[in-house]
Order: C-alpha cells, then sequence, then structure tokens
C-alpha cells in the first residue's frame, strides 16, 4: 500500500509515495531513517531546487524514460546530485548525445556528479573535431579533462576458427582503423583456441568478449570464452555459458554479458543467459518466445533491444528488461519478403536493416523505430550492402561505421536518412566480419603502428 508524502518544491505541492523515494534516493532513505522529527512527518520542504526538476526526477522514479531540454537538464542534475538518485544519474547518462554533451558536462561539473561528468568527456572526446570550437569556451579544466582521455578506435576482426598453433596466420588478427593514415592496423593475433566464426561477439568496460562459436565444416561448438584486455594488451579466457551454443547473439551491459538465441548441433535454441564480470557465473534469463541464431539485438536508452521475426514477414521487437530478467514486447512491423537482420540504436532510435524485394540482400531498406513516439519511419532510399557492409553498422556520436572488403562507409544520422559521409579503406579480410569500438592506449596504438611499418620488430 502506497504511502502518501506531500513534498513542496519551489511553491509546488507534489504528493507522491514515500517508499519510491527512500528506495531510490540516498537523501530521502537518509532522512526518514534518521529518527529526527522530519523522519515520521508526512509533509516535507525541500529548498533550492527546481520544481520542474523535482517533477522529471519523479517521473523516471516511477519507470518513465523522458527526453530533456538544456534547461531541463541542469534542473535534473541539480535533483540527482542533491537527492543523489542513482537511476536519475543513470538515465542523464543515457541521454548524452551530440547535442547535449556540453551541457552535461558542465553541469555535471558544477554539481559533482562525477560519472555523468566523464560519460560526457568521453562523448565529446568522441566528437572533438565537430565541437572544436564549442569546446574551447569551457573553462581551462575541463578542456585539460576531455585532452586528457583516449578517443575511441574503429575495430574489426574477421570470421576465424580455431588453427594448430605451429601454424601461422596473419588473417586471424584484430585490428584497428587509423583513420589519419587511412590504413588498417594489427593488434595481434586472436588466441589459437578461440572462433570468431558464428560466435558472439561484444564489448563492455573497453574490453572484448568472444563466446561460441563454431570450428570446421560440422560446426563443433568452441566450448571456451575469450576476453581482450584493450588497456593491458592481454587476453584471457572465462567459462562458457550452461548452454553450448554457436551463432549466439551477445550484448554487453552494466557489468553483464547477455547471450541470446543461438544453435547448438544446427538446432535453434531459444536460451538466454547472463555472465557476471563480478562473480564470474552465468545464469539463465527468461527464453526467448522462439528459438533462434544471431536474433539482431542492440542497446538504446540504456535499454537492451532483440529483434525477432516469424512466418508472414513480421519483424518484431522486444526489450529485455535487465531487473527482471523479463521480455517485453515492444511493436513490430510487416512488410512483404523481408525480416530485421541488424539493428542498431541511437539516441531514442531503433534502426532495422532488413533485405530488400525477393530477398535481395544487397539493397537494403532501413526501418526506424521511434522509442518516444512509439512510431515507425521507413528512411527514404534503399541502402548498398555490399557483402553485408550494413550488417556490420556500429555507431560512435551521430556517425555510422559501416564495413567490407572494399571500404569502410561513414554516414551521418540526420533525422530519417543516413547520408554517406566518407569512404575509409576496406578491410581485407574473408567471411563475416564483427566491427565494434575500444578506447586503444596510446602506447598500444604506437606499438601496433611501428610493427606494421617493420614487420620483423617484436610487439610486447
Amino acid at each position: 500500500m502506497m504511502t502518501k508524502l506531500q513534498v513542496t518544491v519551489d511553491g509546488t505541492v507534489f504528493t507522491t509515495d514515500k517508499e519510491l523515494l527512500v528506495k531510490h534516493s540516498e537523501y530521502f532513505r537518509a532522512l526518514f531513517q534518521s529518527g529526527m522529527r522530519e523522519s515520521s512527518q508526512d509533509e516535507i520542504q525541500l529548498h533550492n531546487l527546481g520544481a520542474m526538476g523535482f517533477l522529471i526526477t519523479l517521473r523516471v522514479l516511477e519507470g518513465e524514460r523522458p527526453l530533456l531540454s538544456y534547461e531541463e537538464i541542469l534542473e535534473v542534475v541539480e535533483c540527482a546530485a542533491f537527492l543523489q538518485v542513482e537511476v536519475l544519474k543513470k538515465h542523464l547518462i543515457n541521454l548524452i548525445d551530440s547535442d547535449n554533451c556540453l551541457v552535461m558536462y558542465e553541469a555535471a561539473a558544477t554539481y559533482g556528479l562525477l560519472d555523468l561528468f566523464h560519460e560526457a568527456a568521453l562523448y565529446i572526446r568522441d566528437i572533438y573535431e565537430l565541437l572544436e570550437k564549442e569546446i574551447q569556451s569551457l573553462p581551462k579544466d575541463l578542456i585539460q579533462y576531455v585532452d586528457s582521455l583516449v578517443p575511441s578506435t574503429f575495430v574489426a576482426v574477421g570470421a576465424h576458427t580455431p588453427t594448430i598453433a605451429f601454424l601461422e596466420d596473419p588473417s586471424r588478427t584484430m585490428c584497428f582503423l587509423n583513420e589519419k593514415e587511412n590504413q588498417w592496423v594489427s593488434l595481434g593475433c586472436i588466441p589459437e583456441n578461440a572462433s570468431t566464426f558464428l560466435a558472439g561477439v561484444t564489448t563492455l568496460n573497453n574490453k572484448v568478449f568472444i563466446v561460441g562459436g563454431a570450428r570446421g565444416a560440422n560446426k563443433q561448438v568452441v566450448e571456451r570464452s575469450f576476453c581482450y584486455d584493450a588497456d593491458n594488451h592481454s587476453w584471457s579466457e572465462f567459462d562458457c555459458p550452461h548452454q553450448l551454443r554457436y551463432e549466439v547473439t551477445l550484448v554487453g551491459h552494466e557489468g553483464y554479458l547477455y547471450a541470446f538465441g543461438g544453435e547448438y548441433e544446427r538446432v535453434p535454441v531459444a536460451y538466454v543467459e547472463k555472465y557476471s564480470l563480478s562473480s564470474q557465473i552465468w545464469t539463465f534469463g527468461k527464453e526467448l518466445p522462439q528459438p533462434m541464431a544471431g536474433p539482431p539485438a542492440t542497446k538504446a536508452m540504456g535499454r537492451i533491444f532483440v529483434s525477432l521475426w516469424k512466418p508472414h514477414d513480421t519483424t518484431i521487437i522486444y526489450e529485455y528488461d535487465t531487473e527482471k530478467d523479463d521480455l517485453i514486447f515492444i511493436s513490430s512491423i510487416k512488410r512483404p519478403q523481408s525480416y530485421g537482420h541488424c539493428m542498431v540504436g541511437h539516441r531514442d532510435n531503433l534502426y532495422i536493416m532488413r533485405n530488400g524485394p525477393s530477398d535481395d540482400f544487397l539493397r537494403c531498406t532501413i526501418e526506424n523505430f521511434n522509442l518516444s513516439t512509439q512510431q515507425w519511419t521507413t528512411l527514404s532510399g534503399q541502402y548498398v550492402n555490399s557483402k553485408g557492409a550494413l550488417f556490420t553498422a556500429v555507431i560512435r556520436g551521430d556517425t555510422v561505421f559501416t564495413l567490407n572488403r572494399m571500404m569502410t562507409l561513414l554516414y551521418k544520422i540526420d533525422t530519417c536518412t543516413w547520408k554517406p559521409a566518407k569512404e575509409k579503406c576496406g578491410f581485407n579480410k574473408g567471411g563475416t566480419m564483427h566491427t565494434f569500438f575500444l578506447r586503444l592506449p596510446t602506447k598500444i596504438k604506437l606499438m601496433a603502428s611501428k610493427l606494421y611499418k617493420n614487420p620483423h620488430q617484436s610487439y610486447s
């Protein structure tokens, strides 16, 4: 039963659930557990906070994820800092984009929200060239902090199966794109027992995780998982999921790896498992509504989304609720002879790449689903998907990076269009490619570049 509490903020009276505030706010938790006179009152006043900021705080506590204007950001950051509301801090971090990152950065610095401050600085670092003039208007110490950070780098690895250790296989390398010199540089080989063929690959905490994968024509499943730590340029192994599988989809989110679907002995499975990086344990979650190999999945607004399809040309979007380990139906779209094959998130949008007419995978159509308006929009035109380039799409800032053997094609996202922006060199590896972003320390990039120019040097 709800315990009502009246909170007066800047002359506005809010009636809310006392237990909700105690659950999410360290300020209210300390207030009502202090034993002081205020702890037994059902009416309190908050001073020096804005009513609009408190209203948005309540909306977020009740499960909403509203977009915010500049003015609202300032008030909400103040509320998040004063009331110490973790879920509100996370929501602010999930809202960071190229339009508001500077406002978020300065507000977080003013009110001491260190996580938001750091994440906004990282975002600014990644789009530094686009904001260079605006950055110069920041206080000197804030500029210095952004400059001290490592920008994210586009990284790719091809589809490789385990190999015999004494056979050198230069194609089993993981590489990064040196954008200034327009060349791919090797970070070294993946472990000989690892497979990126039909494997689940994702990043989290500046690490690459490889789960599952197959070896040989019989698709024998690989029984170990592998992790590359970009900070110290090292590989390690960890346990595989309880259900062995290949062609599994892997998503990293808030300290966990989520494994969706896959195949085992050529039979699709519906299992969902999550791996805790802290406890190093796999546990089962809610199964997918249907068995499926390689279901498209992505993150947007701090949430995980999975795309499935059924007969009769229907693509269905589900959210995986990470707190309840449950699947929530979001929306569906029906298109003749077409299903969603790749999905990426940007701001409050999901972009689903689907094949063109008559199963034409070289001419893809992109559908946009907006999480705020719950509306579908078909992007104008068709998009060239030569050798599956669109299926490698990953986003940095407002730029989409796609990759094939011929070129790296960059798109700028503009409302309901992806506009081709730049072309970089292709990635000359065969088969399916996995692409992602890592923050590679300068030392590692320099060593890799030197080795690239002089392959007889040692790489240590």
